[in-house]
């Protein structure tokens, strides 16, 4: 079996749902597949406002409403002849009204629950799943429309629920065993072993698609996005990014956490547990290739020649925007034990997540990397949490550095490689970019640091071009630029 997953931005409208339909028909046509959709671009974001809108009594969101009834019913007139359309507007009717109603209520009470937002979320999936199924009938073929609450059991943790592995597995796999054929579901949604609905956080199509291919064992997930693969770099910033054609599920999981938007680390964790490989395809652009990311034994020969002496060292470079620093400085702290200890326990009861950290040997100086948005609440609780060390001046300053972002250089085959971080800030020196934190694991398969906004572009040119100038192919020849694509959100 070959699970399937179809983006938002490859179900915007009617001809990027025909596209995607045609895609699925030829796999049908080879194997046994399983189709999980996302909403159609936009209208999750859609529906929160919806729901946000009914809070206020603000027509009890109809406005958002009827802008989602109106993309689907466009895409329905695009995709069906005129005598066939009331078959399948019937279906997306029935879901739009009972959806009014639900939004209906918010405005009458005023509230929505984190379990009603889930409820209200549910939707979009719901919808392009059903339009995409009577779609996929047109073109001749039977899809068996599945109910992913039916599959998914989670906690009761709305927004974000946490799955029951054991239960969910054995459902999907009663459910799937010996499909025959193209089986349809919705991403993004689960429920509780009461029934009640649930959402499995943003990203949650592919964390769909992951749980669905671990529970039935399929051969390979492919992610239909809007780009060609994992690029080498953001193609924005660097005209001569290119696409990655083999990755290690280690370093995809890097490249996601620091930016490479095409996948997020948490939703592959299934699939990487049943050593499952996964290829991002392209469904603007359905015949190229795509990256494979997979286990060391699904990349033999690493079509980018990277293991080569003319290979390239590193595999991608990704980065962080809106970062912020903050450096606590003090030579009350050398030797006393515990300080790290009480910096890390205030900011975790301020929920706040520390993407980096930096220590001197001489323990005169910690320096802390977050999100710009996490800022002012950190440095809050920090001053709290030092407030007898600030005043008796054993803690001299809490210093606190904006528009700041962090880049990553991120590879297997950075492991013993001497000279590598020379090359990167000797590649960096040159440009002149300054470096104001760095950070690496004992791994060595990433190099962090931290630099100002303003360089951006800047800094990732140049380590392009010191690390990654002209891909290579196995034949050791350059390898063509595909079209670089967009970002899928």
């Amino acid at each position: 079996m070959k699970i399937l997953k179809f983006g938002g931005s490859s179900l915007a409208d009617g001809p990027r749902i025909a596209a995607a339909t045609a895609i699925i028909a030829d796999a049908a046509a080879a194997d046994s597949i399983a189709v999980v959709f996302s909403a159609m671009q936009g209208v999750t974001d859609r529906l929160i406002a919806a729901a946000r809108q009914a809070v206020k009594g603000a027509e009890g969101g109809r406005s958002a409403l009827e802008e989602i009834r109106a993309r689907h019913l466009a895409a329905v007139r695009h995709l069906f002849a005129a005598p066939g359309q009331s078959a399948v507007i019937a279906p997306l009717s029935f879901l739009l009204n009972e959806l009014e109603e639900i939004l209906h209520g918010i405005e009458l009470i005023r509230e929505c629950s984190p379990r009603t937002l889930d409820l209200v979320m549910s939707f979009g999936e719901r919808l392009s799943c059903t339009l995409a199924a009577a779609h996929l009938r047109s073109r001749g073929l039977d899809p068996l429309l599945l109910d992913a609450r039916e599959l998914i059991r989670t906690d009761a943790a709305f927004g974000a629920a946490g799955v029951d592995f054991p239960e969910t597995y054995t459902r999907i796999r009663s459910r799937l065993q010996g499909l025959r054929g193209v089986a349809v579901l919705p991403g993004f949604i689960a429920a509780t072993a009461d029934g009640v609905t649930t959402t499995l956080g943003r990203n949650g199509s592919d964390y769909t698609a992951s749980l669905v291919a671990a529970g039935a064992g399929a051969a390979v997930i492919e992610i239909w996005t809007d780009v060609d693969g994992v690029l080498s770099a953001d193609p924005r910033l660097v005209p001569d990014a290119y696409v990655i054609p083999e990755i290690s599920y280690e370093e995809a999981m890097e490249l996601s956490y620091f930016g490479a938007r095409v996948l997020h680390p948490y939703t592959m964790l299934p699939a990487v547990e049943k050593g499952i490989p996964i290829r991002i395809r392209n469904s603007l652009n359905p015949a190229a290739p795509g990256t494979l990311i997979g286990a060391p034994h699904h990349l033999e020969g690493r079509s980018n020649g990277r293991d080569g002496e003319n290979g390239h060292p590193i595999t991608g470079i990704a980065s962080i925007e809106d970062i912020s620093l903050v450096n606590i400085e003090g030579g009350g702290m050398i030797g006393i034990p515990g300080i790290a200890a009480r910096v890390f326990s205030a900011l975790a009861r301020e929920r706040i997540n520390i993407i980096m950290i930096s220590q001197a040997s001489s323990e005169h100086t910690i320096t802390l990397v977050l999100r710009s948005g996490e800022a002012a609440r950190a440095l809050a609780a920090l001053e709290t949490e030092l407030a007898m060390e600030l005043s008796s001046r054993r803690i001299q300053a809490l210093e606190r550095i904006d528009e700041l972002l962090i880049i990553s250089v991120i590879g297997e085959k950075m492991r013993g490689k001497p000279g590598l971080a020379g090359r990167l800030f000797t590649a960096l020196g040159e440009a002149g970019v300054n470096i104001l934190a760095i950070a690496q694991g004992s791994a060595e398969r990433n190099i962090s640091i931290v630099i100002e906004e303003k360089n951006h572009a800047l800094a990732l040119r140049a380590i392009h071009a010191a690390f990654l100038a002209a891909p290579v192919t196995a034949a050791g020849r350059p390898a063509a630029e595909p079209p670089a694509g967009r970002r899928e959100a």
